[in-house]
Formats: structure tokens, sequence, C-alpha cells
């Protein structure tokens, strides 16, 4: 990771992109650094995810509740206040939210599994 200067973020300047799920949408704003990704993403009520993901995150659930769900059938509900972290290539996981989330993601090369 390079060094990143002091800065402010205002993110009601940051535009949202939509990524459909298998069910419902993710809204993401992106903000992108060498080596580094953070976004707020909010799942749409009724979401569940088109993929099972293999990347590592930071993540810290700011408003509503979702469930994380692992590949190895193992399920998390997270609500606000609660976060996981996991490396890359460690655990295969979807979130699924049944009334809509919003979520803070970091990941980068500070997750990269190295085993």
């Amino acid at each position: 990771m390079s060094n990143i200067p002091f800065q402010t973020i205002d993110w009601s300047t940051i535009s949202k992109t939509a990524h459909q799920g298998e069910t419902g949408t993710a809204f993401w704003q992106t903000l992108h650094y060498p080596g580094l990704r953070i976004r707020i993403v909010e799942y749409s009520a009724g979401y569940l995810a088109d993929h099972w993901c293999q990347k590592g995150h930071v993540l810290y659930c700011l408003e509503g509740e979702f469930v994380s769900e692992l590949e190895t059938g193992e399920v998390f509900s997270l609500t606000a206040g609660m976060m996981y972290v996991v490396s890359d290539n460690l655990s295969s996981h979807r979130s699924v939210s049944k009334n809509g989330v919003k979520l803070l993601i970091m990941d980068g090369d500070f997750l990269q599994n190295n085993s």
C-alpha cells in the first residue's frame, strides 16, 4: 500500500453505482487508493448476492441488518455496530438482506492470504 495523505471524505459527493444481485440491488460508493478500496455499500430489501465471494474484507454494519452466509453452511447475522474480518481465499461468503442494510467495507492488499 502507498502512503495516503490526510484527507476528509464527504460521501455525499461520491456517486453510486448499481450492482444487481441474484435478487435485489447493491449500490456502491467507491474510493480507490493503491492497494486499498473503501466502499459504502447499501443492499436493497430482498438482496441476495449473485456469487460466492473469495475476497477478504473488513466490513462494518452502519445501519440495518444482514446475513453473511458461508459456503460451508454457517450463517452469521450482523446488525448495526457489528463487523467481520476475513482474509482473501479463506471463506467463501455471500450476503443476504431481508430489509436492506448500509455497510462500510474495506479491502485490499493487506488482506492477502500468504499461507
